[in-house]
This record gives C-alpha cells, sequence and structure tokens, in this order.
C-alpha cells in the first residue's frame, strides 16, 4: 500500500507540472466548458462524492473541477487521529483518471504540513494528529509517504484564472501585505520557504478579512473583475464578500459549490446567485 501511494503522489505531482493549463503557478483554464468550484473540503468525504456526481466527469470531458483544502479534519481513527488522508488520495487517484479535469490548488493547512508547522482548526492544532494517523497508517513507511505528501503539495498551482476574468485562489494577501505582494512568485518554481511567514505563498493562502479598498486593489493587480476564495468561515456555505469577492466552504453539511460557464461574464452578485447547496445534488 505504501508504495501505491508513494507512486500516487508522484504521478500526480507529475501532472501539475506539466499540464497544458498551467503557465507558472496559474492554471489558464479554457474559454469553454463548465468549472466547478469547492471551497474547503477538509475531509467531508460526502461533499467530495456530490461534487464528482455533479460533474459526471466521464460523459461531460469539457467540464472541470478545482478542489482545495482537503486535508485536515473529517473523520479520525480509534486514537483520535487525523485521517482526512485518506480522502485525499482518493482525490488524488481522480485526479489520475481525469488530469484535464481535475485541478487542485494549493490551501494554507497544505503550507502548514509542507513546513510541519502548527495549524490549528476548531481549536484543535491539526499537524501532530494527522501525522501520528499516518504513521500508524503506514508504519516503518511513514517517512516516505509522507516526504511524497509534501513533493505533491509542493507542486499545485497556487491558483486558477478564467478567460472571463475571475480568479480563484484559496485566500488573498491580508491588508497589510497586499502593497508589498511579490507577484513573481506566480511566474517562478515555489521553495519551501516562500511557505514562511511572510513570504509570499504564506500571505497569499493565510489572508483573512479583507477591506474592500484591498480587494478593489488587488483585483487590479491580478487583472481580474472578481475572486472565488474559500479558507474563511462561511457557516451557510458561501457568502457574498464586497465588493468583488465570493467566499466558498464546502466541509460541512451546508457546504456549497460554485458551478461556472467559463464562456460566460459574471458580476458578483451572479456567482452569488449560481452557487448550489452540496446537499441539493442527487447521489
Amino acid at each position: 500500500m505504501s508504495n501505491q501511494v508513494i507512486n500516487l503522489c508522484h504521478d500526480a505531482a507529475a501532472i501539475n507540472l506539466s499540464t497544458e493549463f498551467r503557465r507558472g503557478n496559474i492554471l489558464h483554464l479554457p474559454e469553454n466548458g463548465r468549472l466547478i468550484v469547492t471551497g474547503d473540503l477538509h475531509g467531508h468525504r460526502r461533499n467530495f462524492e456530490k461534487t464528482i456526481a455533479l460533474a459526471d466527469l466521464e460523459n461531460n470531458p469539457e467540464t472541470h473541477i478545482i478542489f482545495q483544502e482537503i486535508l485536515h479534519g473529517g473523520k479520525q481513527d480509534q486514537n483520535g487521529g487525523c485521517v482526512s488522508f485518506m480522502l485525499f488520495f482518493d482525490i488524488l487517484r481522480t485526479q489520475l483518471r481525469f488530469p484535464k479535469q481535475v485541478h487542485l490548488i494549493m490551501g494554507n493547512h497544505d503550507t502548514a504540513i509542507i513546513t510541519n508547522s502548527d495549524v490549528l482548526k476548531g481549536g484543535r492544532e491539526m499537524n501532530k494528529p494527522f501525522n501520528d494517523a499516518m504513521k500508524h497508517c503506514f508504519a516503518q513507511e511513514y517517512d516516505s509517504v509522507r516526504a511524497a505528501l509534501v513533493d505533491y503539495l509542493l507542486s499545485q498551482p497556487l491558483a486558477a484564472k478564467i478567460a472571463k476574468k475571475i480568479w480563484i485562489s484559496h485566500s488573498l494577501p491580508a491588508d497589510r501585505f497586499a502593497d508589498d505582494f511579490d507577484m513573481s512568485i506566480f511566474e517562478r518554481q515555489l521553495q519551501p520557504q516562500d511557505l514562511k511567514r511572510p513570504q509570499p505563498v504564506y500571505t497569499l493562502t493565510w489572508g483573512r478579512r479583507h477591506s474592500q479598498q484591498t480587494l478593489t486593489k488587488l483585483a487590479e493587480k491580478f487583472e481580474v473583475t472578481a475572486f472565488v476564495l474559500g479558507h474563511q468561515l462561511a457557516e451557510k456555505g458561501f457568502r457574498l464578500e464586497p465588493p468583488n469577492t465570493i467566499i466558498l466552504s464546502t466541509e460541512h453539511n451546508h457546504g456549497c459549490l460554485l458551478p461556472l460557464d467559463m464562456a460566460k461574464s459574471y458580476t458578483v452578485e451572479e456567482l452569488a446567485s449560481a452557487v448550489i447547496p452540496a446537499a441539493s445534488i442527487a447521489g
């Protein structure tokens, strides 16, 4: 099993790095087709299954999915360890099956795993129970499996962009980092030090509570009209953050998805109207 997982991570990382849609660390998705964006999943297998049912990738080759923040959360093992890696590896298997349609973008919990830093979720530090569960599952092969997982996480793009000027990333730099944000991070190979505070991958994936002024400024800087983000609390599954941002959450039973027609232009209000609850999807 360990060798299969190691090979899975390496093969899926190769897809991330070689996909035709990637330019630097940004995915530039096709001008036509359907895109389904999830918010944070955090181990919520049922919402993953709902997303796959909605996409029906085998019968819809022009449909794309963006997943984010899969690790940390969800089911626990008998010792209280976090087994979200099981869902993560299933998503990588889906990526291998549909390499041109399934995409993952980097989140702050990914950066915490790569740097082996503390990260809280619901008041609980998540890396220790995550590592403990992986050690229990993979035993003497733990170090090799974790290294392969880190290689995969580091291969992920930072954001996706569609031609109609919609930007999808886990978050955005917080107000105090916005003016000095290093745009070169989207063009060069990522290094582990880029993920440490206050380096650019850290600021991109950890930012919260953006002012309207910052959201307007970043839209101009990134040459887009709207942002679709995860990372922040959305108890009803999504919220509209004026003037130009949708926050999505897919990690709980009220979780939502955002299906988009990539050939269509959207106002932020139209994006909000397009959001659907995962629970409403048959299957």
